[in-house]
């Protein structure tokens, strides 16, 4: 299944998929801990939305072990920019200049990050990708 055609991910269904991307396969209780060092959540509540991630086809359960492992199938990049477009023709009516705008607007970005958005800028300009 194409991330195009997943259901969208909750909130608490991405928190889970970033923990599965940035650390692999991994059993419900290292999650839970995971999840844990945020906020308190209980060990059966996210028991609960990995089995209900796995009926939707964002992760994938292997049951060989007596530790069921879970797997995100749902690809970290493809997600990002889904959410991200959602969130743009959302928010901004389409327009990623009022979203940069606005995220730049507040003075947060430090100078290294500014430097990192120039080079960007220059490299989609100059047509590399």
């Amino acid at each position: 299944m194409t991330d195009h055609k997943r259901p969208r991910p909750t909130e608490s269904e991405l928190e889970i998929l970033q923990i599965l991307w940035a650390n692999g396969p991994s059993s419900v209780r290292f999650v839970n801990e995971q999840l844990n060092q945020k906020r308190e959540v209980g060990y059966t509540t996210t028991l609960k939305l990995m089995q209900i991630m796995a009926d939707k086809g964002l992760a994938s359960r292997n049951t060989d072990n007596r530790s069921h492992i879970y797997e995100a199938n749902a690809e970290e990049g493809e997600t990002r920019k889904r959410l991200l477009d959602e969130f743009v023709d959302a928010t901004f009516q389409g327009s990623a200049m009022k979203l940069v705008v606005q995220a730049l607007g507040g003075g947060q970005a430090s100078r290294e990050e500014l430097d990192e958005i120039k080079a960007l800028i220059r490299k989609l300009e100059s047509g590399e990708k």
